[in-house]
């Protein structure tokens, strides 16, 4: 069992030793998922001078197609970062054109940019991003679909079978849908599957028991 931090809420939150972190934005367009990611590393100790502060601020760019979940076009940019040789190594991530972001993405990611190959910070951001993506989805159908249509937009081309527990093939994820949740409205997190169906029989009638 890990040891909690030393510190407790009430008191004042100290300084971390080291800080990253990781911003994904994905915009939609007609036929394209717009997507921005950047990652920063950061010392708070380091007076920016002698010891700087900002380690790494590095973005990547992708189009990702709409219908197919295949990225279109990539691009990378180091803004801060500690070698003067550091970019050379941008346009290599020109290579995540012709990935999807679905299934397979990370092991895909690893193989071309994994190691020496790469980048360790973009490669990381890279696998970041797939994820992001894959969420975007689910997001964009719940603003824009009505709940009727909402589950199919969800689990249409079985790209959420097996992603995580949840939504392991004919699984829990899949007998909700079933059963008529829709993800995206009414309560968060959504109730039980045993509360779904129970609430089912009651409106249909049925002792809930």
């Amino acid at each position: 069992m890990s040891e909690s931090p030393s510190w407790r809420a009430d008191e004042a939150t100290p300084d971390p030793v080291h800080h990253r972190r990781i911003d994904v934005m994905v915009f939609e367009e007609a036929a394209t998922f717009e997507v921005v990611g950047q990652l920063t590393d950061r010392r708070p100790w380091a007076d920016g001078e002698l010891r700087p502060a900002l380690l790494h601020d590095m973005e990547l760019r992708l189009k990702v197609d709409r219908a197919s979940l295949v990225i279109t076009h990539a691009s990378a940019v180091m803004s801060t970062f500690p070698h003067a040789e550091c970019p050379t190594i941008e346009a290599a991530f020109e290579g995540l054109v012709g990935l999807s972001v679905a299934r397979g993405y990370t092991r895909a990611v690893q193989d071309r940019f994994g190691r020496a190959k790469g980048c360790s910070h973009l490669e990381f951001l890279a696998r970041a991003i797939g994820p992001a993506v894959i969420q975007a989805i689910p997001s964009s159908a719940a603003r824009n679909a009505d709940p009727a249509s909402l589950g199919a937009t969800v689990s249409d081309g079985g790209w959420l079978v097996d992603t995580c527990h949840f939504w392991a093939e004919g699984g829990i994820g899949q007998q909700k849908l079933a059963a008529g949740w829709r993800p995206g409205f009414g309560e968060y997190p959504a109730p039980s599957l045993v509360e779904i169906r129970s609430r089912q029989r009651s409106a249909d009638g049925e002792d809930p028991g």
